[in-house]
């Protein structure tokens, strides 16, 4: 069989609500990997522990097990009784094939009754190793540590430590509505979310016929990919470009941008509510574009009647990019297309603009007919990783519109 074993971190912190933690943690580790074969999940102290068949390929294993987030570290490791001799064979094993400069060892001993400290243990597992090959003891920088790990029932030896994504597991923190564009920023935001342990709904606002299927297109794409992350996703994909011509019609120019924001919010949040989300996530990051002034987000704000997450407000262009190259996400990202709100642009759009005004130009417009039209011709689409049935966190489709 195959070992793998999982170590976290914040959950460790979480006291009363770590078994709960514990429990879907477990539960999506299971998920990421349910297509490769049977996997076992054993939950021991203070870490998790998964076995596969020896069929499986390692590799395969690693690249799922790396992306579930609560993960803080995990190795392949050699399971076996806790004994000094059977933990010395497991070493031996272990160290085939390694020829490092220098080497230590790692033990940690997990109760008291071992007959050996950890000290002790460290001091003989490594005389026994240099007695085999001669290595070089290093305890600052050695080339290859050799971690052994003893429990009541049993040991695990390693000689490698792979990163996690670290954060909470999907689905403990509740469900969030993520304003999904088709740009670096806003998939990116999401995946920070999903870290936080939120499960994310995609709403993607779009201007077909008026301009190309590119941007859906793409948002169908980045909700593929961030599927991986969360194993089943619900994209909503909105119409906007006649509600786009209402709004170019009945307000200003410069006043257009925020406008559109606003119908957007209003939207996302109503259909965050079909989906029982408790908050609107926006990929928003404070003085980027001229709608992301610190007065026109106020001016989102004041619509909303959930939270409103900006999980990128603090970051620049350059940190969020990348970010988006480490998840996957920004070579999708970069493809040209035709973002909705490119559709009816001003020249020179208001970058401070006031309650009053935004006020006085939503007195001639529908507010309410718009908002229950885009809602009403949303359409929605359902990704599953690995392919399979839809998972329970989802749920059965909102009664919004067709599903595509």
């Amino acid at each position: 069989m195959t070992t793998i074993l999982v170590h976290y971190h914040e959950i460790a912190l979480k006291r009363g609500n770590r078994p709960l933690f514990l429990r879907r943690l477990a539960q999506n580790l299971a998920r990421a990997t349910s297509d490769l074969g049977p996997v076992k999940v054993d939950q021991l102290t203070g870490r998790l522990v998964l076995e596969f068949d020896d069929a499986i390929p390692p590799e395969a294993i690693q690249d799922r097990v790396g992306r579930v987030f609560g993960v803080a570290n995990f190795s392949c490791a050699r399971r076996v009784p806790s004994t000094l001799h059977a933990i010395k064979t497991a070493i031996a094993e272990a160290i085939k094939g390694e020829s490092p400069a220098s080497f230590r060892v790692t033990a940690r001993r997990a109760f008291a009754s071992f007959p050996m400290t950890s000290t002790d243990l460290n001091r003989e597992l490594g005389a026994f190793i240099q007695a085999q090959t001669g290595w070089r003891v290093d305890l600052t920088r050695p080339e290859l540590n050799v971690h052994v790990e003893v429990l009541p029932e049993e040991t695990f030896v390693y000689t490698k430590k792979l990163p996690g994504p670290g954060g909470l597991p999907v689905g403990v923190s509740g469900r969030v509505a993520a304003l999904m564009s088709g740009g670096i920023d806003s998939p990116v935001a999401a995946w920070r979310m999903m870290k936080r342990g939120c499960r994310v709904v995609f709403v993607h606002f779009h201007s077909v016929p008026y301009l190309s299927s590119a941007s859906k297109d793409k948002a169908m794409a980045l909700a593929r990919l961030l599927t991986r992350y969360q194993y089943a996703s619900r994209l909503y994909l909105v119409p906007f470009g006649e509600i786009q011509r209402e709004v170019v019609l009945a307000s200003p120019p410069p006043l257009r941008i925020v406008l559109y924001r606003r119908l957007m919010v209003r939207i996302a949040e109503r259909i965050a509510r079909s989906e029982r989300c408790q908050a609107v996530v926006t990929g928003e990051s404070l003085g980027q574009v001229a709608s992301q002034t610190l007065e026109n987000l106020s001016r989102l704000s004041e619509v909303a009647t959930m939270p409103i997450l900006r999980p990128l407000i603090g970051m620049d262009k350059e940190e969020i990019s990348a970010q988006a190259r480490a998840i996957g996400s920004f070579e999708i990202s970069i493809e040209p297309d035709q973002d909705c709100c490119q559709l009816f642009v001003p020249k020179h759009p208001s970058t401070r603009t006031t309650p009053e005004q935004v006020e006085k130009a939503e007195v001639s417009l529908d507010i309410e007919g718009l908002v229950a039209r885009g809602v009403a011709e949303a359409e929605w689409k359902e990704y599953q990783f690995p392919e399979g049935p839809v998972a329970p966190d989802l749920g059965g489709p909102a009664a919004l519109g067709p599903s595509i």
